[in-house]
């Protein structure tokens, strides 16, 4: 497998060109999401040059733009409240050790071959989870969008602190006005307009000129001055009271990060009618969630709107990303100083934009119409992620949603089930089964199974052993069965056990390849005569009706 991702220079203009357009996106988006976590702007612009690199360079997804996302920003958020109030001095270091955890996890997830089965996770989980992360990020841009800093504590205290943050606005006017100002150009702006300049851009520029003209005497409050140097590493830090916290975090961002990354790069694909590489692409958001870490950036993902952008503006090898790095490492070393201008509300409005964007409205306004269990998972894990814990609601609502597919599954395996003894049942289509059926008087059972069969068909096999008492015959009907699973097969030992031990004589019809090895594993071929064992139901039948003339009737 090739180490680094795709890159060849027969297309250098338009990867170069995409590279810019999606750099001109992130720069606006990484300040705004650093100053949102609580980690700093530099956090989130480092977070934006080593994340887009590293996974640009050793991903699996060329035209794929990685860089620090909401959801991902919101877990980190998370992780620097819960780390900085327990451990003042060191938590932010720990955040960065949960950073490093989760891209050492992916690494490993990818080298394990896993990438195919990230994803497939329930929808009305994924939704409920993403609404719920855009709810806490427009939750938490309330008070700095209206001027106020939020109080320690999350999204409870940043609710309880609303009033307040209402009752300030009168003497907040001059911030009100930028944040709202803002807010309107990323929702206004003409689309044919957002096709030359993106609107968060704009509003970044404009806002912040804005608040240089006509607020300039105002206390209005600005990005925090910060180092323009290379980042100094952030060695590992943690307590052994705080370990199994930061494992458990470390593992829920990388598994964030990888179904956000994995999504955005099937989306890619879509634009591009490529394949992209699972594994490897996680093996390459591992590798820069790990530098980040230790250069104290933010965690990133697959960023959608970067990718589109990206594609849009001719971008088709790694090498757009690799050129989007290098611009924002050139704003991060010489430009920052003119980013300590822009209003803090201006960046609270585009990352209120970016909550609003992360809900998944179209689901939330039709998941009543498609099922109420549905619903009832959705909004179960967007108001548990909310309101109480990320691990918790994703871990409760996969739980639910994978306990109502098997009951799903089940009814369907048992409805597969079917205990046939008379001509005159609907399923038997062949007019000599139907003869055979006839003549036997009742005395034959056939058991039909159809599709997989698995634990769910297992209860359904069981309850035929009630009956056996009533026929002399028992035919194992398993032609139309592909697959046979532990529990339906034990099921079927012991109904082959309890027939042998009522005295009925037993035939096996079809199963073969893995059906086959699974019966013979259990050794339930050597309990049937060879002679026993047919392809055809007609010769089983046969067979059993010749018999039935040598058993007292």
């Amino acid at each position: 497998m090739q180490i680094t991702n795709r890159i060849h220079f027969r297309n250098v203009k338009g990867d170069v060109f995409g590279g810019v357009t999606a750099a001109v996106i992130a720069l606006p988006m990484a300040l705004a999401f650093g100053v949102a976590s609580g980690a700093g702007p530099a956090a989130g612009l480092w977070g934006a040059v080593l994340i887009g690199f590293f996974a640009a360079l050793f991903g699996g997804t060329p035209t794929l733009i990685s860089e620090p996302t909401g959801p991902m920003t919101v877990v980190m958020t998370a992780v620097i409240t819960k780390l900085t109030a327990d451990n003042p001095e060191n938590g932010l270091a720990m955040a960065f050790t949960v950073v490093m955890i989760a891209g050492v996890f992916q690494i490993i997830l990818g080298l394990l071959k896993l990438g195919k089965y990230i994803t497939l996770m329930p929808y009305t989980v994924i939704s409920g989870f993403m609404s719920g992360i855009g709810l806490i990020l427009i939750i938490l841009q309330f008070g700095p969008l209206l001027g106020t800093a939020n109080p320690k504590g999350g999204v409870i205290a940043a609710l309880k602190n609303l009033p307040l943050v209402v009752q300030s606005v009168s003497t907040n006017m001059g911030e009100v006005i930028l944040g709202v100002l803002t807010v309107a150009v990323l929702f206004l702006m003409p689309s044919a307009l957002k096709k030359y300049v993106p609107p968060q851009l704009v509003a970044l520029i404009g806002c912040t000129l804005i608040s240089l003209f006509f607020f300039s005497g105002s206390n209005i409050r600005t990005i925090p001055e910060f180092s323009t140097g290379l980042p100094s590493l952030v060695m590992p830090s943690f307590t052994i009271e705080q370990v199994n916290v930061m494992i458990i975090d470390g593992l829920v961002l990388g598994m964030l990060g990888c179904i956000d990354a994995l999504l955005t790069a099937v989306i890619a694909d879509s634009l591009t009618q490529t394949q992209h590489n699972s594994d490897k692409e996680l093996i390459g958001q591992g590798v820069a969630n790990l530098v980040s870490g230790l250069c104290g950036g933010l965690p990133g993902a697959g960023a959608t709107m970067g990718t589109v952008v990206n594609i849009q503006a001719g971008g088709q090898t790694a090498l757009s990303g690799l050129s989007r790095s290098f611009i924002l490492l050139i704003v991060v070393l010489w430009a920052a100083p003119l980013t300590q201008n822009i209003p803090l509300a201006v960046l609270a409005g585009i990352a209120f934009k970016v909550g609003i964007d992360i809900i998944d409205w179209k689901f939330l306004g039709r998941a009543h119409k498609l099922s109420w269990k549905a619903a009832s998972i959705m909004y179960g894990v967007m108001l548990l992620t909310v309101f109480y814990d990320l691990i918790i609601a994703v871990g409760l609502g996969v739980f639910v949603a994978n306990v109502l597919t098997i009951q799903k599954l089940a009814n369907i395996q048992a409805d597969a089930v079917k205990a046939i003894d008379t001509h005159e049942d609907d399923t038997i289509s062949c007019d000599i089964a139907k003869h055979l059926l006839q003549q036997a008087k009742g005395k034959i059972m056939v058991l039909d199974l159809s599709g997989p069969m698995s634990f769910g068909a297992a209860k359904a096999i069981t309850q035929r052993q009630a009956i056996l008492d009533n026929y002399k015959m028992l035919v194992i009907d398993l032609t139309d069965v592909p697959l046979l699973g532990v529990t339906a097969t034990l099921a079927l030992e012991k109904t082959i056990d309890d027939a042998y031990a009522k005295g009925l004589e037993v035939f096996i019809v079809g199963g073969e390849g893995k059906v086959q090895e699974r019966l013979e594993k259990f050794n339930i071929l050597d309990r049937v005569p060879s002679n026993h064992q047919v392809s055809d139901r007609v010769n089983a039948l046969q067979m059993a009706v010749a018999q039935l003339d040598d058993v007292p009737i």
